[in-house]
């Protein structure tokens, strides 16, 4: 049973640090993926089933200042610049940017076109809402991958981990310490 039990554990090590290796790495190219595919789609006329909902939300946003004809090429660049900066790793702090105000217009429709976005407002999404509703998960993966940017990464083995807490605690404090009490200036 003790051996069955080391060999779970070991596995679960191995699988584990793979995880925290490749995970977010895996996670930027499938969101830039995503975010690359469905603003491809969007070039084309009636191949992507948001694009009437885009298109009336930034007319509506912009008070009618950009026109549905034009509002769809501007998304469907936008998402596909996304994509590729998610896709190569490059500028990822434009790219995040980028990616965090297309989800605050992306979710404004549940707002401006209730009747279309919900069956039952507020608790029974129409697929459209659905579709909107699902972008929460697109922004908890930016957030993921934003706490990268700087070169940080997950942890996968908890002693490891413990160290780093308490290095990071130690840093926090430090700086905590700055703030409170700023180091007087010369009096001469």
């Amino acid at each position: 049973m003790k051996a069955l039990q080391a060999l779970f554990t070991q596995i679960d090590a191995r699988l584990t640090t793979m995880m925290s290796r490749y995970g977010v790495i895996a996670l930027r190219i499938s969101v830039g993926v995503v975010f690359f595919w469905f603003g491809i789609l969007k070039f084309f006329p009636a191949l992507s089933p948001a694009e009437d909902l885009a298109s009336r939300t930034i007319e509506t946003l912009t008070f009618g200042i950009i026109q549905p004809n034009i509002a769809l090429p501007i998304l469907a660049t936008w998402e596909v610049l996304i994509g590729l900066g998610l896709i190569t790793g490059k500028f990822m702090r434009i790219t995040l940017l980028l990616l965090f105000m297309q989800m605050l217009g992306t979710i404004t429709p549940l707002f401006l076109f209730p009747s279309e976005t919900f069956t039952h407002f507020p608790y029974a999404p129409t697929l459209e809402g659905q579709y909107i509703i699902k972008n929460l998960v697109l922004v908890s993966a930016a957030f993921v991958i934003g706490a990268t940017v700087r070169g940080g990464n997950l942890i996968a083995d908890p002693q490891a981990h413990q160290v780093a807490r308490q290095i990071e605690d130690e840093h926090m404090r430090q700086l905590r310490q700055q703030v409170d009490n700023p180091p007087l200036g010369d009096m001469s």
